[in-house]
């Protein structure tokens, strides 16, 4: 009898242990789609920064007009170009406008999911590029879809630093949680803090650094890029933080780029775990798998997009070749899980999600 139930544990460990390595050996796959989208002839688009979803999965792109020259600025888009899922160009806003402050340097775009349309940008007094006057981003613009000016957080170039609960300073993206009405900001490049403001009000409610810590000073503008990430779990401060999603379960997930590194936070700031990426950049963005359980993290790397278990954050596979054109500069999924990338200087590229298949990298 002994020996007959030791034969039957040892096959009921060791079909638990197939059925794990079974599960674990599916990943997401993507195809890419190479006619999205169809911008209309008559439109130029700068640098391609940032990519939002509304309910009914059109494609929001932020791009920054400003980054043309010469004929090509003639035909410049407005600032916010709006696509369906297919690709089919549907209708543009954005720029300056009576009783706001429009971003010098364009960065960021969400759509909360009241559909209100949030927008931010990274532009720092001394990165004196072409075309851009000597002003800081430190605020951060909420609009209606129809472009209606609705609030404004911050003022441009009256940040005083990580302290200050009125201004941001270079906000780099932004997540509104629904649970809590709350809108957390990635902020950004001038400052090295997660801060969270009401997003009715925009009243300030509270702000952390790295590991919970509180948020330090360093005027660097940008940061300086490291060349390599040393062993360990890296600095006590944030670097650029620049991207930030919320998940449906309450769990803020940062992208520290620099840093190469992903931490995960309570909403209430409390570290929980991170997962680093020492041998290759890393953490330039981040979206959320459309399933209902959330189950993925795609986070872009240098040349690829990096698939990590949400709740674990252990990595699982990357997506990278066949034409892709990069980690993206930001990222984001639609309800059928396809994921869109908005690469800066090398354009757009939509990614259609093709179910699961086998892992290509372990």
């Amino acid at each position: 009898m002994n020996k007959y139930n030791n034969l039957q544990t040892f096959l009921a460990v060791m079909l638990l242990v197939l059925c794990q390595s079974t599960l674990a050996a599916d990943a997401p796959k993507f195809e890419i789609d190479p006619t999205w989208p169809k911008v209309p002839e008559k439109f130029k688009l700068g640098d391609a920064s940032s990519i939002a979803i509304d309910a009914q999965d059109n494609v929001w792109v932020l791009h920054r007009p400003r980054t043309l020259q010469g004929d090509n600025a003639k035909m410049a888009a407005p600032a916010i170009m709006i696509f369906d899922n297919s690709g089919n160009y549907l209708r543009s806003w954005g720029g300056t406008g009576s009783g706001f402050e429009w971003p010098a340097r364009e960065h960021g775009i969400h759509i909360d999911y009241k559909g209100n349309v949030w927008v931010g940008g990274n532009n720092c007094p001394a990165r004196a590029l072409p075309g851009l006057q000597p002003v800081g981003d430190d605020q951060l613009l909420k609009f209606t879809q129809d472009g209606k000016f609705v609030m404004q957080i911050g003022k441009a170039t009256q940040s005083t630093g990580n302290a200050d609960t009125l201004n941001l300073r270079q906000p780099a993206d932004v997540w509104v949680h629904r649970k809590t009405n709350e809108v957390f900001v990635a902020d950004g490049y001038g400052n090295h803090r997660v801060a969270v403001f009401d997003a009715d009000s925009g009243k300030f409610k509270r702000m952390w650094g790295a590991f919970g810590n509180k948020p330090l000073d360093n005027f660097a503008c940008p940061p300086p890029s490291l060349k390599a990430v040393p062993e360990g779990p890296g600095p006590d401060q944030f670097s650029i933080v620049h991207a930030i999603r919320v998940s449906d379960d309450g769990l803020v997930y940062v992208a520290d780029r620099e840093n190469r590194r992903i931490p995960m936070f309570t909403a209430d700031g409390k570290f929980l775990k991170q997962y680093v990426r020492h041998n290759a950049p890393f953490a330039r963005n981040i979206a959320l798998s459309p399933d209902a359980e959330q189950r993925y993290l795609y986070v872009g790397g240098g040349v690829d997009i990096v698939i990590l278990d949400r709740k674990t954050l252990e990595f699982i596979d990357v997506i990278g070749g066949g034409g892709l054109l990069g980690g993206g500069h930001q990222i984001a999924t639609d309800s059928k899980g396809n994921l869109y990338v908005a690469q800066t200087a090398r354009g757009l590229q939509k990614l259609v999600y093709r179910g699961m298949g086998p892992v290509r990298q372990k």
